[in-house]
């Protein structure tokens, strides 16, 4: 029976072949490279432009993860402001309705423009009443502020030192709102004490004052 001869490799010259398709590279010509270092060279280039695009993609899924990190942390600290104000609705709540009973209490103190007149005459009687003598009593220009007007008059009484200060008590406890400012007390000829003092007095805006004000409320803020 006839035996089948085994092909043999010779690999010494498959290693001269390789190493004679490497030698002599133009690296500024690979197209007119031999088919294997083609190949190598093709392949690198692949592996190379593989890599390069996943290191990309890692870095903007990075910068993703990190923003997508940065508005969870946001998100947290605006639900947990949230919550707390949630919780503390009911007591807000309560001091807004305490905060407007003082308002309207404050108001309720100020008079309109037509008591003015009627507040003057309680602040001098309230000095003849005890027994002071008016030298001065002079209303001075009315102030219009944001949401009130304030009214200064000059005032200069003569008395004694006790009926100055029962008045001073007798100003503090009227209805109106009515402060002394400016207090300065020195002696008479007569034993007496003379107080000259501004009492500034305060009222509520009329409508037509109130929308004055809010049409020159935009001015002012053009202004700073």
């Amino acid at each position: 029976m006839a035996k089948i001869a085994k092909p043999s490799i010779n690999f010494t010259e498959i290693q001269s072949n390789l190493k004679a398709q490497f030698s002599g590279l133009d690296p500024n010509d690979p197209p007119s490279w031999p088919a294997v270092p083609r190949y190598l060279f093709c392949l690198a280039v692949t592996v190379f432009v593989v890599v390069g695009l996943w290191f990309l993609w890692l870095s903007t899924s990075d910068e993703e993860l990190t923003a997508e990190k940065a508005k969870e942390v946001q998100l947290r600290e605006d639900y947990s402001k949230k919550l707390a104000q949630a919780v503390n609705l009911e007591a807000l709540r309560k001091q807004r309705e305490q905060v407007q009973q003082y308002v309207t209490q404050l108001e309720k103190q100020l008079p309109s423009k037509a008591e003015m007149d009627a507040l003057l005459s309680d602040i001098n009687q309230a000095g003849l009443g005890r027994s002071l003598q008016f030298e001065l009593f002079r209303p001075g220009q009315v102030s219009v502020k944001e949401y009130y007007a304030e009214l200064p008059i000059g005032v200069r009484v003569t008395g004694r030192y006790h009926d100055i200060g029962a008045f001073a008590a007798d100003i503090a406890n009227l209805s109106r709102i009515v402060t002394l400012n400016n207090l300065n007390i020195a002696p008479a000829k007569d034993g007496n004490l003379v107080m000259d003092t501004t009492a500034k007095t305060f009222r509520y805006l009329d409508s037509e004052e109130v929308a004055l004000q809010r049409k020159n409320a935009p001015a002012k803020g053009a202004k700073k």
